[in-house]
């Protein structure tokens, strides 16, 4: 088992069920069957964003969305958001560090011991708090990093 707890952001679970996003889809897919063996956690959030997100979209059916949201849920430990998380990502995105929703993501995973979470759309490489953000694309391949990272 991978011996960094980590986390998914929205995108990656999104892509992972969108056949049109290319070579995104196929990574995500990867990734997350991958994730199911490592320490990977995710958020109530992330969760919620994925079924908004894919059926506002019309990737999938609603009860396809839910459907795989009840799939991860049964999969992943799962983290919610604490009044400490809320107040953490208040004091971010007043900061101008990152948008409320992203450094609410990222602080919940890092209440639920996680240190990395894997992002497309935050800075790559950066620091939330605790938390490091990484971008697991790399052209039509996952970043070394993140290939290490999901080595179970």
């Amino acid at each position: 088992m991978s011996a960094e707890p980590f986390s998914l952001d929205t995108n990656i679970l999104v892509y992972a069920l969108d056949s049109a996003a290319g070579a995104r889809h196929t990574l995500a897919a990867e990734i997350i069957a991958r994730a199911a063996t490592c320490d990977c956690r995710l958020t109530l959030q992330s969760l919620s964003e994925f079924y908004v997100v894919v059926t506002r979209k019309g990737i999938v059916p609603k009860t396809e969305a839910a459907a795989q949201v009840e799939d991860w849920l049964l999969l992943f430990p799962t983290l919610a958001p604490t009044p400490a998380a809320v107040r953490a990502a208040l004091g971010h995105a007043s900061a101008g560090r990152a948008s409320y929703w992203d450094a609410l993501l990222v602080a919940t995973a890092g209440e639920g011991g996680c240190e990395i979470v894997l992002s497309e759309d935050m800075a790559g490489g950066g620091r939330l708090g605790s938390v490091t953000v990484f971008n697991p694309f790399d052209g039509v391949a996952l970043t070394d990093r993140v290939e290490r990272l999901l080595v179970a």
